[in-house]
C-alpha cells in the first residue's frame, strides 16, 4: 500500500488554484473533466515532489503523492466540516511564505511565533499546516507577538 492523494472539494476552482499554485507554489500535474458527472478533478504536486510524481506514473501506475481538487459544477455548500483535519506542507522559509500569503489577503490563523509552525485556511476553509524545513527559524516580528485569528 502507498499514499496516493488527498481529495478536497472546492467551491471555486480558480480561487483554489490561485491559493494552492500561485500562493503555496504547488504545480498542476493533470486535469480531468467529466461532462456526464459534471465535475472537474485537478491534481497538484508539491514542487519537491514533481520527480516522484512523474516516476510514480510510469508503467501504468497512479501518480502520487498528489492533492486532488474536485470541483462539482453544480453549486453546493460543503460547510466547514472539521472531521477532515488538515493538509501539511514543509516549507523552505515559513516567514517568507506567511508574509507572501498575508500580503495576498490570506489570514494567518496561527502565526509562526515559534519559527516552526503556522496554520492558514484555503478559500474553501480547509486547514493548511505549514512546517519549517529543518530547524525552527529564530523568533521574529511581526510573527512573535501576532495573536491567533479564528480557528484552524
Amino acid at each position: 500500500m502507498r499514499y496516493l492523494h488527498t481529495m478536497l472539494r472546492v467551491s471555486d476552482l480558480d480561487a483554489a488554484l490561485n491559493f494552492y499554485c500561485n500562493l503555496l507554489g504547488m504545480k498542476e500535474v493533470r486535469r480531468y473533466s467529466d461532462e456526464k458527472g459534471r465535475f472537474t478533478n485537478v491534481f497538484l504536486s508539491a514542487p519537491y515532489d514533481e520527480e516522484l510524481v512523474a516516476a510514480s506514473g510510469k508503467g501504468g501506475g497512479r501518480h502520487a503523492p498528489v492533492l486532488e481538487l474536485t470541483y462539482n459544477w453544480d453549486k453546493e455548500d460543503y460547510g466547514e466540516a472539521r472531521y477532515f483535519g488538515h493538509l501539511a506542507f514543509e516549507v523552505d522559509d515559513i516567514y517568507a511564505l506567511c508574509d507572501r500569503l498575508m500580503k495576498a489577503g490570506v489570514t494567518i490563523n496561527r502565526p509562526p511565533r515559534d519559527g516552526r509552525m503556522a496554520f492558514v485556511r484555503s478559500p474553501d476553509r480547509q486547514s493548511i499546516e505549514l512546517l519549517q524545513k529543518g530547524e525552527a527559524l529564530p523568533p521574529a516580528e511581526p510573527w512573535q507577538s501576532m495573536p491567533n485569528t479564528g480557528h484552524w
